[in-house]
């Protein structure tokens, strides 16, 4: 039987190409959204689009370990934001000089904004103790669930919808304010809605926090530290992350509820 070419699969598979530029839209100018989130409720049916992306992400050995616990009551946001307020003082002391003050100047929250928060978890026990792709790698299961806040946070992105990843909480003080049992880990809390605006860079970036780092310092070949700035890929790694950057940059206005 004849082989196919490259080119013949690529076709065969690959999307329209206004289909693949707006995948590819949405991871580059996808956000972590802190302070410009609307009052505006989320439709159920959007809503519902953006947990089913989720639950349509892989999982090790299907064991779809994830719960998807959707915070709308102002108490219950209030007693999460409670528990993030401790932490955040915590954390603010953990720099030092011009950091901590950056810290503590930097918005890294909309909890109370939002109008929707949702806390993916995972629940590590929940096909047994013996699960394939996890028999050696443990931590599968949790990078499964992450997997999930993936596939939310782009379907998010797709709908217009902003998503802001809160991690900065004593995971205990948040299995309490949302009744978790201790037996299930919390691996997101998200918040979510509709925002005035999406940044052209990540706010961290933006304030100087951190650059993004070039790809050509991070892809090696072959062996761990095997760096070839003569492979042709390294030079559509250059041109790829401008256009990137360039998608990003573009100003398109968030889709209307």
């Amino acid at each position: 039987m004849k082989s196919m070419s490259a080119q013949a699969i690529q076709s065969a598979h690959a999307f329209a190409e206004e289909a693949r530029d707006a995948v590819y839209h949405a991871i580059f100018s996808r956000r972590d959204v802190r302070g410009q989130f609307l009052p505006t409720p989320v439709p159920d049916a959007v809503l519902s689009r953006i947990l089913t992306a989720a639950h349509h992400a892989p999982s090790v050995g299907f064991m779809q370990p994830w719960n998807f616990l959707v915070v709308q009551s102002d108490e219950v946001k209030r007693r999460v934001h409670a528990a993030f307020a401790v932490a955040h003082a915590e954390a603010g002391n953990m720099f030092e000089g011009e950091r901590r003050t950056t810290y503590r100047n930097l918005k890294l929250e909309g909890i109370l904004e939002s109008p929707v928060g949702i806390c993916i978890t995972c629940d590590r026990e929940r096909t047994g103790p013996v699960v394939v792709g996890r028999t050696h790698m443990k931590t599968m299961d949790l990078y499964s669930s992450v997997c999930a806040v993936q596939n939310l946070w782009l379907a998010a992105r797709a709908e217009g919808l902003g998503v802001g990843w809160v991690s900065i909480f004593n995971q205990s003080e948040l299995q309490e304010a949302l009744g978790i049992p201790k037996g299930i880990t919390p691996i997101a809390y998200l918040c979510v809605g509709y925002v005035s605006h999406f940044h052209a860079k990540p706010e961290l970036e933006s304030a100087g926090w951190l650059p993004r780092l070039p790809m050509e310092d991070l892809v090696f070949f072959d062996q761990w530290g095997n760096r070839d700035d003569d492979q042709a890929l390294i030079g559509h790694l250059k041109r790829d992350q401008i256009a990137a950057q360039q998608v990003a940059a573009t100003k398109q206005p968030a889709a209307a509820p």
